[in-house]
């Protein structure tokens, strides 16, 4: 069974923008990487298979009734059944409400009346607010600088230096009632308010509590101690607020404290310092001859934007800064064309007045007239990116849509060991010369054209969210990264690669035409052979390393002298499809664990375990691109041929599999392969004694779930 790693933030109908966003940027702080903090909606609560991967369930600030409408029944049945199971659920202020017995919010007040019972009663009792007065829904007017006593009897990690208390940012959270009373019950209060409190709180004024339920472990909250003063934005005429934020800020190492008391009391593996957020690193793109980067970039002209002197595109999803290598980047240049935008063009080009001041965007926004707030032109969001990406900075949360990408394009050479110091080029660029030669590759384009970076946000979105630059990419054209801040998987499976994978994308523009003959469905099934046979023709002696291929697009390993031999996931593919001109645009993206111990096991220490050497980023990459072509041409020419369709069987897991069909009643039946026209997974069903009625069902990847370790095949909803 693998690991538990995902910790995932509710972001669905009822929270706030704000409060998610301060659950993600501590949580990823003190987490990552060893869980991916991801937000998820209702929907995935509700529809996805969410519960065996999951380590945290974090609900945070907003609104609980839209928790209420979206989550009660089967959203809270399943809820419930994770933490009694053994998982751990965290709720902050409204998740705090949201998990007790009961919610009394100003039951005297007509305009913020919310009192009620809740369905996942974690806290036995009342949860009762405002434990402050003041608060107005989508204002700072009830926030304040809470006192909370830590107790630290109810911890087993405590430092001896740890003050007795901190101040927490609080705006309309409750207080335990009569928490002490549960006792009996699994409860204890982990902090109180020392303050008067502006309701009767019963015995004690409980600000956190926990709860040991079935095998899992619940912590609610009033305060906000996961709010981050650097986050906090001081507004101009608000010293009151202003002040708030100071007193937060003076006891900030204690909240950090205590927050990593929480998560340790949730049997979360914490960090031990906090991890900052790394800033993205530029986007190197080089080709295999000398010509080849011309003429992409050459391409790309049509879509440049010039600002002083610079080349941009402004797309969908980003903005791209593109420059020639030769071109030298001047720090000290960069910073003053940013602070002459910030002070002198960007107030005029939004309408601003010539005050001298940098602006803050947000602000300038709300200031707008509403004639004023017509569609920015491409120089405007070119502008604003700049600033934005000029003031960003590791210690506070990143928007990092936000920020410029920057490509930097070699047209004479590639780049060096110092631009790129965790990937050789040359390396790269001659085994996959040796690669597509082994596998007779005449005119190779995969992986021929090579855009890399140390750190970006994902090389999915990179390429599939940003249409303009997509169109104008070959086939072929592959983005890897040594680090993902926001990696994309299937369903709820938002993930961060860490160093020590392997995550690329590669683009195809696959034919209308081959619609009949070559199916677009079969190129996750391609895509997976391909690493399957990447890994195994990598170099003489690695054809026996045994990787096995998951229905539809996982590859699995399995571990050798474990005395159950159990399998575990060691790469992921997701396919994105969009329609251009008369192809579908395909980016496929592929994840593979090749030397990080978390959370399972790598790829490398399967090997060192059977004798064999590790193996190097640059290389896999190449066997796999050269293999991924050689197969991908088999397809279009000849489609899914029996040649194919044998060489998958031989590396999958499911041949004569006994799985139950919940999609059809709960049927039992035996997988016999995937049918040829459109790939579908093909089950007979059995009847008494397991033996086949004759009849076959047939039943699509994107509508369907296949948990092999169950035997459980499940609709997706």
């Amino acid at each position: 069974m693998a690991a538990k790693m995902n910790v995932m933030v509710y972001s669905g109908t009822g929270t706030t923008t704000e409060s998610v966003r301060h659950c993600l940027f501590t949580l990823r702080r003190l987490l990552s990487p060893g869980y991916a903090v991801i937000p998820v909606t209702g929907d995935v609560l509700i529809k996805e298979p969410w519960m065996a991967s999951c380590a945290l369930l974090v609900f945070p600030g907003g609104a609980d009734l839209g928790y209420c409408r979206t989550l009660n029944g089967e959203g809270n049945r399943r809820i419930s059944r994770y933490v009694n199971n053994g998982g751990s659920y965290l709720g902050f202020c409204a998740g705090g409400y949201y998990g007790s017995a009961k919610c009394e919010f100003e039951p005297d007040n007509p305009k913020l009346a919310v009192v009620g019972s809740r369905e996942l009663e974690f806290f036995p009792g009342v949860c009762r607010g405002l434990a402050f007065s003041g608060f107005v829904y989508h204002s700072e007017a009830g926030a304040r600088a809470a006192d909370v006593k830590i107790h630290k009897n109810a911890f087993s990690n405590v430092k001896e230096e740890l003050p007795d208390s901190f101040k927490s940012y609080y705006n309309g959270g409750g207080v335990f009632v009569d928490a002490k009373t549960f006792e009996n019950r699994g409860v204890e209060v982990l902090a109180s308010y020392t303050e008067d409190l502006h309701v009767d709180a019963g015995e004690g004024k409980a600000a956190v509590v926990y709860r040991k339920l079935g095998k899992g472990n619940v912590i609610l909250t009033g305060p906000h101690p996961e709010f981050a003063p650097a986050n906090l934005t001081k507004p101009t005429g608000d010293p009151k607020y202003s002040q708030t934020i100071d007193a937060i800020a003076s006891t900030d190492s204690t909240r950090v404290a205590f927050m990593r008391l929480l998560l340790s009391k949730l049997a979360l593996n914490v960090n031990e310092e906090q991890q900052a957020v790394p800033p993205l690193a530029r986007l190197h793109l080089s080709s295999h001859k000398p010509t080849g980067v011309a003429d992409l970039v050459a391409s790309w002209s049509e879509s440049f934007t010039i600002v002083d002197g610079e080349d941009y595109i402004v797309d969908v999803n980003d903005v791209f800064h593109v420059r020639k290598y030769d071109e030298t980047w001047s720090i000290r240049g960069l910073t003053r064309a940013v602070s002459d935008v910030a002070v002198e063009v960007l107030p005029k080009a939004l309408g601003g007045h010539d005050d001298k001041k940098t602006l803050d965007i947000g602000q300038q926004n709300e200031q707008r007239s509403d004639d004023e707030k017509k569609p920015k032109t491409k120089e405007e969001q070119i502008r604003e990116r700049v600033v934005y990406t000029s003031s960003a900075s590791p210690d506070r949360d990143i928007d990092y849509d936000k920020i410029i990408k920057r490509v930097v394009y070699y047209e004479k050479e590639l780049p060096s060991k110092q631009a790129t110091p965790f990937f050789d080029h040359e390396s790269y660029y001659a085994n996959l010369a040796h690669h597509h030669q082994k596998a007779q590759n005449h005119s190779p384009t995969f992986g021929t054209n090579l855009l890399y970076s140390e750190v970006t946000t994902s090389t999915n979105t990179i390429l599939e969210k940003n249409p303009s630059l997509l169109r104008n990419l070959p086939t072929g054209f592959t983005a890897t990264a040594r680090t993902q801040v926001a990696g994309r998987g299937r369903g709820s499976n938002v993930w961060i690669a860490p160093p020590g994978a392997l995550v690329f994308s590669t683009v195809i523009h696959h034919s209308f035409s081959l619609t009949q003959s070559a199916p677009v469905i079969f190129v996750q099934y391609i895509a997976a052979l391909a690493v399957a046979q990447g890994i195994k023709t990598y170099a003489p002696g690695y054809e026996n390393v045994s990787v096995k291929l998951k229905w539809p697009n996982d590859i699995y390993a399995q571990i050798p002298g474990s005395p159950t031999n159990p399998l575990v996931k060691i790469v992921g593919i997701l396919v994105n499809s969009s329609y251009s001109g008369s192809d579908y645009s395909l980016t496929v993206g592929i994840g593979l664990n090749l030397d990080n111990p978390l959370p399972t096991i790598s790829l490398n220490s399967l090997l060192s375990s059977l004798g064999l050497r590790a193996m190097t980023n640059e290389k896999l990459l190449a066997s796999i691109l050269a293999s991924f072509e050689s197969l991908y041409r088999t397809f279009c020419g000849s489609g899914w041929s029996r040649e194919l369709e044998e060489l998958y069987y031989e590396n999958w897991l499911h041949s004569e599999q006994v799985v139950q069909l919940d999609t059809h009643g709960g049927m039992k039946a035996r997988v016999k392969g995937i049918t040829r026209d459109w790939g579908l997974l093909l089950a007979e069903e059995l009847g008494e004694g397991e033996r086949p009625t004759g009849r076959m069902v047939s039943l699509q990847s994107d509508s369907n779930r296949f948990d092999f370790f169950k035997g459980l095949v499940s609709r997706k909803v």
